[in-house]
């Protein structure tokens, strides 16, 4: 305990030094935009830890128990995911010169498709980004918190405070630099607990290779059954869907993108990221393999929830407090590194989109404490409703929310400039879309067996698209 606190704690400080440094005359632009002077290397290194966030860190693990290795289809499709976005999405972004990307649909559209986007997106991260901290401030309340007699209401407050401390001045241009440490950090961790895991079991890296090949969790393509959720096609699919909208249409990752000097730069560093993703959750899904083996030989009983395997490992002593110490410091790591960039985000996008001042800084200070207790109370809200697995969750409120901006840049992008939708029917259609979705898949559940997974954000787009084309009008 004593190690695991004071480790945390001095991550803390070296996080708040290297952020008050980047935060050195700092203004709106810094907060904003970083001047564009990011390295592009940077931003792919840090993208990738915002990326994974503290749900991958447990819940992938924990997946393989009952999904075997299937996610890595998902991880395969989200190559030709961040190609998309790099070669159709950023080009258009860098040639608007602006700040936030649902100027786009200003630009395309109107005043009424660019405000119904941005409130599609801060529903969206707003939601993402609670239930990722969630998991976090619920393991550090197990393991650490619950011993101090800390409530969970004040576990969660802190780590919004930290949060809010290191991001409020530098913004942007802060979290580039603090991502990038957290990634390192993040995926220190995760060696570490393997290397924690091997020693316990007394294997070495041969072995450890040898038993998640043999196992039969470590399965990894679904052809057999198209109406698996697992099936191949709909996983990877779905995984260049998911980049497209959960990267490509939102501004939280696009702001970091726009930071990079030019086009060319940025294109690389959403080509490099994408291929980051695969070899790094190929070693979180092994390192699942590797626990469940582990806890079949040590006849350790585990819980029914994947996403809390990981946890009691490292917290119940199995794997030496070395691998507590590690575990905390690598989910703390990596739940900062999504929420702070997602915290000034939802700050850009309420102060460029929905009130049209950039350059109000007191507007802009106001919003950051503002977002920081509306994320508190949306924590305080899941952890009360919450009966699923935390990266599904993650991943089906992006099915539903995201649906109808992938809808809007759709049609936005792909049919001629003078074809647009009526103005008035715009947040009607992408309001109406998620619920028949979720009518659909209701239906389909109970009268056909058929289970809609991830594809459900294509349908979802596809019908917001469709109701654009019913009501367009040529200018």
């Amino acid at each position: 305990m004593q190690l695991t606190v004071v480790l945390i704690l001095a991550y803390f400080l070296l996080l708040a030094s290297l952020a008050r440094f980047t935060a050195l005359r700092a203004d709106n632009d810094t907060f904003y935009s970083g001047r564009r002077r990011s390295p592009w290397w940077a931003v792919a290194f840090g993208m990738l830890g915002a990326s994974l966030s503290g749900v991958t860190f447990v819940s992938v693990p924990g997946m393989v128990r009952a999904t075997d290795m299937t996610y890595m289809q998902m991880c395969l499709g989200f190559i030709p995911g961040y190609a998309i976005v790099a070669f159709v999405l950023l080009p258009v972004y860098y040639r608007l010169g602006t700040t936030s990307i649902y100027a786009f649909l200003e630009r395309r559209f109107g005043l009424t498709a660019y405000r119904t986007g941005s409130v599609f997106f801060l529903l969206s991260k707003l939601l993402g980004a609670s239930v990722r901290l969630y998991l976090v401030c619920l393991i550090l309340q197990s393991i650490v918190f619950d011993a101090l007699g800390f409530p969970f209401w004040l576990t969660a407050s802190v780590c919004l405070l930290l949060i809010w401390l290191y991001t409020h001045r530098g913004g942007i241009a802060t979290i580039v630099w603090t991502d990038c440490l957290q990634t390192l950090v993040l995926l220190v961790a995760l060696i570490l607990i393997i290397n924690s895991l091997l020693l316990a079991e007394g294997w070495g890296i041969g072995d450890a290779y040898a038993a998640v090949r043999g196992s039969s969790m470590s399965r990894v393509f679904e052809f057999s059954d198209w109406s698996s959720r697992q099936y191949f096609w709909k996983q990877f699919l779905s995984g260049a869907f998911i980049v497209v909208v959960m990267t490509g249409l939102d501004q939280d990752m696009m702001q970091k993108n726009l930071t990079c000097r030019t086009l060319h730069e940025s294109q690389k560093n959403m080509l490099v990221n994408g291929l980051l993703y695969v070899p790094v959750n190929l070693l979180f899904l092994s390192l699942g393999v590797m626990m469940y083996i582990f806890a079949g030989h040590h006849h350790i009983e585990l819980p029914s929830s994947g996403d809390q395997v990981l946890p009691l490992l490292c917290g119940g002593g199995h794997l030496g407090q070395a691998a507590l110490a590690f575990f905390t410091l690598g989910i703390v790591a990596a739940a900062l590194s999504s929420a702070d960039s997602a915290l000034t985000a939802l700050t850009t996008s309420t102060c460029i989109d929905l009130f049209n001042r950039p350059t109000d800084e007191r507007l802009r200070r106001i919003v950051h404490i503002g977002m920081a207790a509306l994320v508190l109370f949306v924590i305080l809200a899941f952890r009360a409703l919450n009966s699923t697995s935390v990266i599904d969750a993650v991943y089906i409120i992006a099915s539903y929310t995201y649906g109808p901006l992938l809808g809007l840049f759709a049609f936005g992008l792909f049919l001629p400039d003078n074809i647009k939708p009526a103005p008035r029917a715009i947040p009607v259609i992408c309001i109406v879309a998620p619920i028949l979705c979720y009518i659909l898949s209701s239906v389909s559940a109970a009268y056909w067996e058929y289970h809609f997974g991830y594809e459900l954000l294509l349908l979802n787009g596809f019908i917001t698209a469709f109701g654009l084309w019913l009501m367009r009008k040529k200018a």
